[in-house]
């Protein structure tokens, strides 16, 4: 058989595999290019309603639908998936394969529709990090790898059998922004790779609790304002992690008491390690009121480089001071959490 011939019998088995692809943010949209570029046969795309945002509340389309708009893809954005016009409609595609990427909890009759199954991309290695926010909490535990996992769906959230896993570096100065980025660019490779095994019927999954694992499970739940206040009461690389793990989004925040002692919600996004032993409480501020803010942890200090007062944009530590007097009786409230 010629190259051409060859060309053509792959073009066609890849054409002969009907996939529907559900996924809804930025990272859920590269998987999806290296499906369509690369000549896979996408029937349909399933995405979030669109929701309103910003301050006239304008309805905003999801990344993925912007894309599947952009490539006429076949879309839909139901409300409930236990919706019988939305699985009358599912069905309709005739899907060989369901893959899902930063979407939602399905139920059984979504899942278990495809009679090749429905694998999910996870961003971590599982069976550690399972959850909505396993980049974040990977960083704030200062986790030295990450990865992803592809894995066939179960009943139980991210515990089903692994296909495939890759795994990604964490600089000790990587922000979630960063591996996430890095992690994005992973996961459209690593999906292919996975659809490829489907394909072939080469797919040798394994449940997870054979895998390897270091340590005890770490979970990762939803982030909410509350999980995301800093605790200073931490070790100085606790709290720098912590930092760093919520940074860019959606940012890690604690209470600046000024002299007057008003509280003043701030967000730091940036940080580094100060590290030495410290006589002061935690929280407590050091500053020269020019170039630098410490803030007293368990075992050191943690320097800001960069905040956001509520209603303003991202400054400096520089900026800051050359704008806004800390008092020296100012100091960071503590507040004990669970990390």
């Amino acid at each position: 058989m010629n190259s051409e011939n060859i060309q053509t019998s792959a073009t066609a088995e890849k054409g002969s595999l009907r996939i529907v692809y559900m996924g809804t943010p930025e990272f859920a949209v590269e998987p999806l290019r290296c499906l369509v570029e690369g000549g896979y046969h996408v029937v349909g795309v399933v995405t979030m309603p669109d929701k309103p945002a910003g301050r006239g509340h304008k309805l905003r389309q999801s990344p993925v639908k912007e894309y599947a708009v952009q490539q006429g893809l076949p879309l839909l954005q139901p409300e409930k998936l236990k919706e019988e016009s939305f699985l009358e409609q599912l069905r309709a595609w005739k899907a060989d394969l369901q893959i899902v990427v930063a979407f939602r909890m399905l139920p059984e009759v979504v899942w278990n529709m495809p009679p090749k199954g429905t694998f999910n991309l996870h961003a971590s290695l599982l069976p550690q990090y399972r959850g909505a926010a396993p980049i974040n909490w990977a960083v704030i535990h200062g986790e030295k790898e990450t990865g992803l996992t592809t894995f066939f769906l179960t009943h139980e959230i991210d515990t089903g059998e692994v296909i495939r896993q890759v795994r990604v570096p964490v600089a000790e100065e990587d922000n979630v922004g960063v591996v996430h980025d890095r992690l994005m660019k992973e996961g459209g490779p690593l999906v292919i790779e996975t659809v490829e095994d489907i394909l072939r019927a080469t797919v040798k999954s394994v449940p997870q609790n054979q895998l390897p694992v270091e340590g005890e499970l770490k979970p990762a739940p939803k982030l909410f304002k509350e999980t995301c206040r800093i605790d200073w009461t931490r070790t100085t690389k606790q709290v720098y992690d912590f930092i760093r793990g919520l940074s860019p989004y959606p940012a890690a925040w604690t209470e600046l008491v000024n002299g007057a002692g008003e509280s003043i919600v701030v967000k730091i996004f940036e940080s580094e390690k100060v590290t030495g032993e410290t006589l002061r409480k935690p929280g407590t501020i050091q500053t020269d009121g020019k170039n630098f803010l410490h803030v007293a942890t368990a075992d050191g200090y943690v320097a800001v480089t960069s905040l956001q007062f509520p209603g303003k944009k991202r400054l400096t530590i520089q900026e800051v001071l050359r704008g806004y007097r800390i008092a020296p009786e100012a100091f960071m409230k503590t507040e004990l959490l669970t990390i």
